[in-house]
């Protein structure tokens, strides 16, 4: 990953991205090929290199019969860099009370406390587990803007896996697609989107549009009588030439991720 980047890992459930996040921080090590994290191994991850990293699980364990700010402090007792002002600001802006205890927290505010743990001490990489899942909009929102924050304070590199793709894409510059453990698409989200459109078809001269179109470059069709919608990929080169073949105005519109997803699960391996 590209440093001071952030990296959106998106793919269907089960398709591995969990277990690739657990690669990066040394909680699981590969039986084949290798898994590098700051320039080592990341089975030899030492105390040095551990404190350079910040990461939330999908399933986060806590000691619960502390009380949140008690966590905090305990937690931050391994990091020599935590930064006090950081942590008041992010319990202010996720709204967790210090006081609460840890094994009462709703899902959503245990995961307000992973975030904290997780941003206090300035980590340089970021590993993030689907860290938005059970937060509310507003607290979502909050913490998209801290870690473009992150970003520019301490050009950091993070790596976010989640399924919530209309949040991710507000701060992504990356994406890498899993499915079934193997590798479909490592690109920038804005090649990735000059990669596909959507073309709203509507015909010229009254009479209805073909009942298919088999031009290489449409992915996916629907046609309803004089009007239809064409997931297309790399066609621009293709517009004028299909306008004239068909006699149609043409609207083009640009794909969201989260439509352009199912596009990406069909993506050949790369070689």
């Amino acid at each position: 990953m590209p440093k001071g980047s952030i990296v959106g890992l998106v793919g269907k459930n089960g398709s591995g991205k969990t277990t690739l996040l657990n690669h990066l921080v040394g909680l699981v090590l590969p039986t084949s090929g290798t898994s590098t994290t700051l320039g080592r191994p990341s089975g030899e991850l030492g105390h040095d290199e551990l404190a350079r990293i910040g990461a939330v699980q999908q399933e986060n364990r806590f000691l619960d019969w502390m009380a949140v700010d008690q966590h905090i402090r305990y937690v931050a007792s391994f990091y020599p860099r935590w930064d006090r002002d950081r942590e008041a600001a992010l319990i202010a802006d996720l709204e967790l009370k210090p006081g609460a205890h840890v094994g009462a927290l709703s899902p959503g505010n245990a995961q307000k406390l992973a975030l904290v743990l997780a941003l206090g001490h300035h980590p340089e990489l970021l590993v993030l587990d689907e860290p938005v899942s059970a937060l509310d909009p507003i607290a979502r929102g909050k913490l998209l803007s801290f870690l473009l924050e992150l970003l520019r304070e301490d050009d950091a590199t993070i790596l976010i896996s989640s399924h919530v793709l209309r949040d991710i894409e507000q701060v992504v510059d990356r994406v890498i697609c899993l499915d079934e453990g193997r590798l479909r698409v490592s690109a920038a989200l804005d090649d990735l989107k000059e990669l596909y459109a959507e073309w709203r078809l509507t015909a010229l001269d009254g009479a209805e549009l073909p009942a298919d179109f088999p031009e290489t470059f449409v992915l996916h069709r629907e046609i309803d009588g004089r009007q239809a919608s064409l997931l297309v990929r790399r066609a621009d080169g293709e517009l004028a030439a299909f306008r004239r073949r068909y006699q149609v105005e043409v609207e083009v519109r640009p794909l969201n991720l989260e439509r352009m997803f199912p596009l990406l699960l069909e993506e050949e391996e790369p070689s």
